[in-house]
């Protein structure tokens, strides 16, 4: 009777321990009195972690003696891992040792489903996307119009800057990059400092930005780049077309970018408005939009722009000190997620 009550909750118990899905996880970390612990391997944990975890390696030498010595034992155990099987034998293990254990239920790929927050080692916000073949897409959001994108083993930087709002950036310690991407010459897009620490990598840009740097892979509006059979790159008008605001982002001068990757759609709008090109930006999955007075867009203007493309999630970005929290209520049918894109 227990078991069946558990289910019809949405729960599950085996071995002694309790399988709760994500949002039932979230609230039990944020009621406190919890240790959450990640048993994925140190490389997995860095890339992509729940804020507040420690890691130990299911898999690695010593769990249980190295679970003991950090964990107490009065105190329930909250675990996870990629999809929920290490994390089951890890609690099965813990178990048996006397602790009081619950676990998440599809791992981290089920809470990042939910929109629930990640931090990578750097400590920026990160979400994760499956293609259509079930590899995985990090984003890791930096800050305004950065942010890099991990895809089989490559690493692409959109926009990197050296100093943002208070913050530094050091890309020598950081992922090496393989592609970059820079929509446009301003310098919250395009920074000299952060791409000398990138020459290795393709730079994928407009006109003025390859020519002010001599070098780079030039992308005008409506060009289409096939770096890999996996990947397509189409280059879309990014600019202002309100009264007064047209020298902000002149027509045809700077890019927005859709990336297709293994079939995972991402469109990353540049410094643009709720222009007419976006009727013609089909099948996205995700979407960066910016909403940033008076350069890029109104909250009305975004609104306006996420019911065009129809997006199924979308991210704000670029936003300054534009208020964008009321945009989850005004877009109550669109999975809106608000990141440090200040």
């Amino acid at each position: 009777m227990i078991i069946c009550l558990l289910a019809v909750m949405g729960l599950s118990s085996c071995a002694g321990f309790e399988t709760v899905p994500a949002d039932e996880f979230a609230s039990r970390l944020a009621a406190g009195n919890v240790q959450l612990l990640d048993v994925r391997t140190s490389d997995e944990f860095n890339t992509g972690h729940i804020p507040g975890a420690i890691n130990l390696d299911w898999k690695g030498t010593d769990f249980v003696q190295k679970a003991k010595a950090e964990l107490k034992p009065s105190v329930p155990v909250a675990l996870y891992c990629r999809g929920g099987r290490r994390s089951a034998d890890a609690a099965k293990a813990l178990v048996k040792d006397g602790y009081e254990v619950f676990d998440l239920k599809g791992g981290v790929l089920a809470w990042a489903e939910k929109g629930l927050p990640l931090e990578d080692v750097y400590g920026n916000e990160v979400d994760i996307f499956t293609t259509d073949s079930g590899k995985e897409v990090y984003v890791h959001a930096m800050i305004h119009a950065t942010m890099y994108i991990e895809y089989d083993s490559l690493t692409i930087y959109i926009d990197p800057v050296s100093r943002q709002g208070g913050r530094e950036f050091l890309y020598m310690s950081m992922p090496k990059a393989d592609y970059v991407f820079v929509t446009h010459e301003h310098g919250d897009h395009f920074d000299r400092n952060a791409l000398a620490n990138m020459t290795a990598a393709q730079l994928i840009t407009n006109a003025r930005c390859a020519e002010m740097l001599g070098y780079g892979i030039v992308m005008a509006n409506g060009d289409v780049l096939q770096p890999r059979d996996d990947i397509k790159v189409e280059a879309v008008p990014a600019y202002n077309c309100s009264p007064g605001r047209e020298n902000f982002h002149p027509k045809g001068r700077d890019n927005g970018f859709i990336l297709t990757l293994d079939g995972l759609r991402i469109y990353l709008a540049g410094d643009t408005e709720d222009i007419p090109e976006l009727a013609d930006v089909k099948d996205i999955d995700v979407a960066y939009f910016p909403c940033n007075l008076p350069y890029t867009m109104t909250p009305d203007q975004l609104v306006n722009a996420v019911n065009i493309v129809k997006p199924k999630v979308v991210f704000p970005y670029h936003f300054s000190n534009t208020d964008v929290s009321v945009l989850p209520a005004r877009l109550p049918d669109t999975d809106v997620r608000i990141r440090k894109y200040q």
